[in-house]
């Protein structure tokens, strides 16, 4: 972070400044916690489901498996930072792991921002031209954009894995997730990064979500009164839109925001209340920036596709197996109670 010799209000040096290296590991720690665990079970659920019933497969589907995936992807690196934060800020897995942790975490990120916007343009598209929907959107030209999410993000992401762990001199400790400081030499690089990522990874997707979202609801808003209450896809929709939306000014916006901001922050001189604000906003953001995981499972049961629909054939599937097993039981015990009749 910010290490030039600048007097604060109160006459200390930003060098001298308070650390929140205590409020970093507590609230890192607790909030990865949580959300490997929240993230792990619903979109481990979800996706069990959706593969058990993937012979139904739709786009919508095809969207949900590959979120739910990278979701996936994500929540299983974050014990490893939760694993650094509890040794206050010293990493012991070594250089190939950092790398990697950092890297699926921004994967996963930018990997989510646009399966979001192919189910809400796929939606779009359903409700707005529906004659032309059966023709336009079908399951394997949704694998092929899934396909093209994964390479996009992935590649884009990989100027993360360029910098791995790193020595403090100060603390010999091994560090890894650390921020770059002002006098870094990578600092102008991400600087870059950081606004193509956010053009065309958050506010391209961002803008494409609002005016898919403006066209369904003036459609639905067109629509008689009769034809709003008999179609079941409009209540699916709103329920997307309320979603996605808090997803995005919950997650996905603050976190770019304040990146934006901070980079922009660790080349100029600043005091010591504005370095502590900025540091604590990082921590706080990148937070809300992971727990996109546990917002996914909430778009799959209350606006995915048949999603419950596939939860109950799930259900009727097991309940009739083991019926089968049971009745074939049976007719054994029988028998060998009937051998120990006659052996009476």
């Amino acid at each position: 972070m910010e290490q030039a010799n600048v007097s604060d209000s109160m006459g200390n040096n930003t060098d001298n400044c308070p650390s929140i290296d205590d409020f970093r590991n507590q609230v890192y720690s607790t909030s990865y916690s949580l959300i490997t665990v929240l993230g792990f079970v619903g979109n481990g659920f979800a996706l069990m489901v959706l593969i058990k019933t993937y012979r139904q497969s739709t786009p919508f589907h095809v969207y949900m498996m590959n979120l739910a995936m990278s979701d996936l992807l994500c929540v299983m690196t974050l014990p490893l930072r939760v694993l650094y934060y509890v040794r206050k800020g010293h990493w012991e897995q070594g250089d190939f792991l950092c790398r990697i942790s950092s890297y699926f975490l921004y994967v996963n990120l930018y990997c989510s921002i646009y399966f979001m916007t192919a189910m809400s343009v796929t939606r779009f598209v359903a409700i707005v031209f529906p004659v032309q929907n059966l023709r336009l959107v079908t399951a394997n030209r949704a694998r092929l954009v899934c396909l093209g999410i994964w390479i996009f993000s992935s590649a884009a992401s990989s100027p993360f894995l360029m910098s791995g762990q790193s020595k403090d001199p100060m603390t010999n400790k091994t560090k890894c997730f650390e921020p770059p400081k002002s006098e870094s030499d990578r600092l102008p690089k991400l600087q870059g990064l950081n606004y193509f990522s956010l053009v065309i990874g958050f506010i391209m997707p961002f803008l494409t979500i609002l005016i898919c979202y403006a066209g369904i609801v003036r459609t639905l808003l067109s629509r008689t009164p009769a034809a709003r209450r008999n179609q079941d896809s409009a209540s699916k929709a709103i329920r997307m839109i309320v979603i996605v939306l808090l997803t995005f000014l919950i997650s996905f916006m603050p976190y770019h925001i304040q990146r934006t901001m901070h980079l922009n922050f660790l080349s100029r001189k600043s005091t010591c209340s504005e370095q502590t604000l900025m540091q604590k906003s990082v921590v706080v953001t990148l937070c809300l920036a992971a727990s996109n995981s546990c917002f996914d499972p909430m778009l799959y049961f209350f606006s995915g596709e048949g999603f419950r629909s596939r939860l109950s054939s799930l259900r009727q599937t097991v309940r009739s197996s083991a019926m089968r097993r049971a009745s074939k039981l049976k007719p054994i015990s029988n028998s060998e109670s009937g051998k120990e009749a006659d052996t009476i």
